[in-house]
């Protein structure tokens, strides 16, 4: 390879959302006088928040119509070619494909193009569980069993992401790094100021979810979570930062119902929201490493969530917080022991912070990766 390496990120959009800052954080840290980078995305939907516009304006990006995260035998022609066009045009020696999509469509032109460019696929979840019927979760499964065995490293962000892949026969075990994502600390705020300019009270618990509401991450329970606690009589309030195709239906629900619960939308300042908060909440039935529970962690916020995905590298149940079964019923119960034991709370967010400030840094993502490129 070149003293500087060439290295091609491709993902298929920068929607707002963990693999959108794990990716912005790579072309921001990585050393430009010993790397050469080049980010290539597609367009995100109408109902989502494109990473790029509205945080990491400081970033470019060269974009390709049809990359995205809609599926169509014409649009995704249209990439596949633009992607070729660009790999002959940039001769990367490092090819590195984030997300589903793009790991088909990126690495596929880079066995057309790409000769002499090593493949490098991370895995920021996967579409094993919750997503798709059984036989076309089986179709997936092939094609990244043939992807797997044409690509030279395979990250999985977790552990759990990494075990399951195996399970399913993608790829070698010799072949898998476990990358945790990394977040730069976030900025001291007094949750006092961070409450006052979210204009909520201070005589109030808060509850925090951050994530796209979609049917993966099961709103739906997150309100019956709610609904749960309001029949507990449990003084508490649910802010729910995030939008998506189920952001109108779940304001209806709860307006309906009188639940407690605060609808901020799409927001830049997750940090301000987690230091205003007491406990964190995930709700979801299928995950990867949520970089939203490292920021909560971050915080010194205990968590709640299901006990799905890599969450597990992230809480430590019963220390850092409770990992639960995927029923309100469960997640009820932990948030009530929290609720109710304030040096509980205490002990189990600053439990949290250490460990991610342990495992979970920018700096050790940053290494990772580079060491990784240099490598190759």
């Amino acid at each position: 390879m070149a003293a500087q390496v060439k290295v091609m990120q491709i993902i298929a959009r920068m929607n707002v959302g963990g693999p959108a800052v794990i990716v912005a954080e790579l072309m921001r840290g990585l050393d430009k006088s010993a790397f050469e980078q080049i980010l290539v995305t597609g367009y995100c939907d109408e109902n989502e928040a494109d990473y790029l516009d509205t945080v990491a304006t400081d970033i470019k990006a060269t974009r390709i119509a049809g990359l995205g995260r809609s599926v169509s035998l014409f649009a995704d022609l249209k990439a596949f070619f633009g992607l070729v066009s660009l790999i002959r045009k940039y001769k990367p020696d490092v090819i590195h494909t984030h997300t589903a999509k793009a790991g088909v469509l990126g690495r596929l032109a880079s066995l057309l193009a790409g000769r002499g460019a090593v493949r490098v696929h991370t895995f920021h979840g996967h579409l094993l569980h919750g997503y798709f019927s059984t036989a076309l979760t089986k179709l997936v499964i092939l094609i990244e069993k043939f992807f797997a065995a044409r690509t030279s490293v395979l990250i999985a962000i977790g552990t759990k992401v990494r075990d399951d892949l195996i399970a399913a026969g993608i790829g070698r075990t010799n072949k898998y790094r476990v990358f945790f994502p990394g977040l730069p600390a976030p900025k001291a705020i007094a949750k006092a100021t961070a409450q006052s300019a979210l204009g909520i009270s201070s005589e109030t618990l808060y509850i925090t979810f951050v994530g796209r509401l979609t049917q993966i991450k099961r709103p739906d329970r997150l309100l019956d979570v709610a609904a749960e606690c309001k029949a507990r009589c449990l003084d508490l309030r649910f802010l729910v930062a995030g939008e998506g195709e189920l952001f109108e239906s779940s304001k209806a629900r709860c307006q309906r119902e009188q639940l407690n619960v605060t609808f901020f939308g799409w927001r830049s300042d997750i940090s301000q929201i987690f230091a205003a908060s007491d406990i964190a909440i995930l709700t979801s039935d299928n995950e990867g490493i949520p970089l939203t529970l490292i920021q909560a962690a971050q915080a010194g916020l205990p968590i709640v969530a299901t006990n799905v995905g890599s969450i597990s590298d992230i809480v430590i149940n019963e220390s850092t917080g409770y990992l639960t079964e995927v029923s309100a019923q469960a997640m009820a119960d932990a948030i009530e022991k929290l609720v109710r034991d304030a040096q509980l709370r205490k002990m189990m967010g600053e439990a949290g912070k250490a460990r991610a400030a342990q495992y979970f840094s920018l700096d050790r993502m940053i290494k990772d990766h580079s060491d990784l490129y240099r490598s190759l």
